[in-house]
């Protein structure tokens, strides 16, 4: 199938020929055709599947033909979890929009920044992403009206429900328009997914991709068994012995991204942490520097993981192994994006084998085991 038969305007065609999209993905096929119709879409896919291109084309598609609400009365709300998400989104909102004729105003708006600029900004704005804290405060302050939304999207759903949103969500959700099409995407099909699935949607075309299965058969994965006293060591080993050049290092706290971070530094390796006590600028900075290459190495934690979409990550690194199975998938899958290969390692102490069989189990794939007794971690 081709982008042409999914009902896409010229000025669309021509941006997707233009940055190389050659092809729709599985979520792309069903999920544009039915937004162009107005129906709900419950979308069950992974990060990396497509499926930010599978909403934001056919809503820009669909503002082309859609008379401008007043002023401050936004007619598309994209919710997201993350500041970094929240700016990739818009990125594409962005990128797509620039072939349009028509002008379409796209903001992005998240707390750690100062609010006063974006409540300037927000005079004429079409399309609005948002994290759910900022968007209230906004909202208290008259910055921004709820009740013309034509489109309402939840992207990153499960993750919004599990870092405790669901009261932001109600309060915005109270101020919405009943009369509105409803877009929610999610990795995963958990229990609270459903249950808002089950509250906000009505009819919807259900999509349920595989592409986070065929993800994990593109990654090699890996898997050392490490004392924790010895997990710095190794990481610094692997790092150097292999010439690993973009490496994405998972750690289990804020603390611990830091900690390993500074190590990495001080023995030559360039690298800084990522996670939610750092300044909007310093995240941002650090983001753009790792994906340009001009860093070598990004250390983070689970609570940012969706915000870090970078299409030829070569390597993934569990410093320290996730709570969840589902988790695991959803790091290691940041690797193996886009049809290309890549590599996954995990360090695994003697307190988390048990724990890593069970999360071989869930995922159905048995992970090679390397002794890291064997290597010789000295000067590392």
């Amino acid at each position: 199938m081709s982008f042409i038969s999914l009902g896409l305007s010229p000025s669309l065609l021509k941006a997707l020929s233009s940055q190389n999209y050659t092809y729709p993905y599985p979520i792309q096929e069903q999920a544009i055709p039915a937004i162009l119709s107005g129906k709900d879409v419950l979308g069950i896919a992974k990060t990396g599947s497509g499926k930010t291109a599978s909403f934001v084309l056919p809503i820009l598609m669909n503002q082309q033909r859609t008379v401008a609400s007043k002023n401050r009365h936004v007619n598309v709300l994209v919710l997201v979890p993350t500041r970094e998400l929240a700016a990739q989104v818009s990125e594409v909102f962005h990128l797509f929009a620039s072939y349009l004729t028509e002008r379409i105003k796209i903001l992005a708006i998240y707390g750690g920044v100062s609010i006063n600029p974006q409540m300037m900004d927000l005079q004429g704005v079409n399309i609005l992403v948002a994290t759910p804290g900022r968007l209230l405060e906004l909202v208290e302050s008259n910055a921004v009206k709820l009740s013309e939304i034509q489109t309402l999207v939840l992207d990153e759903a499960d993750k919004m429900l599990n870092l405790g949103f669901k009261a932001e969500m109600d309060r915005i959700f109270a101020l919405l328009p009943k009369k509105r099409q409803n877009l929610l995407f999610s990795a995963t099909l958990s229990d609270d997914v459903n249950n808002i699935n089950q509250i906000l949607l009505h009819d919807p075309l259900v999509i349920k991709t595989e592409v986070e299965t065929n993800n994990i058969d593109l990654i090699n994965q890996l898997a050392y068994f490490v004392a924790d006293e010895k997990k710095g060591p190794l990481l610094r080993y692997l790092i150097k012995n292999n010439n690993l050049k973009q490496v994405l290092v998972f750690t289990s706290s804020v603390y611990k991204a830091d900690n390993v971070a500074i190590k990495l530094f001080r023995n030559g390796i360039e690298a800084t942490a990522i996670h939610s006590d750092k300044s909007q600028k310093a995240r941002t900075d650090a983001l753009k520097n790792f994906k340009s290459g001009k860093l070598q190495v990004l250390v983070t934690t689970d609570l940012l993981a969706r915000g870090i979409d970078i299409e030829f990550l070569p390597c993934v690194i569990n410093y320290e192994l996730p709570r969840s199975p589902k988790d695991y998938i959803h790091r290691i899958g940041r690797t193996g994006r886009a049809e290309s290969s890549g590599e996954a390692i995990s360090f695994v102490s003697p307190e988390e084998r048990q724990h890593f069989k069970v999360i071989q189990k869930k995922m159905g794939k048995v992970v090679t085991m390397i002794d890291s007794e064997g290597l010789d971690l000295k000067g590392y």
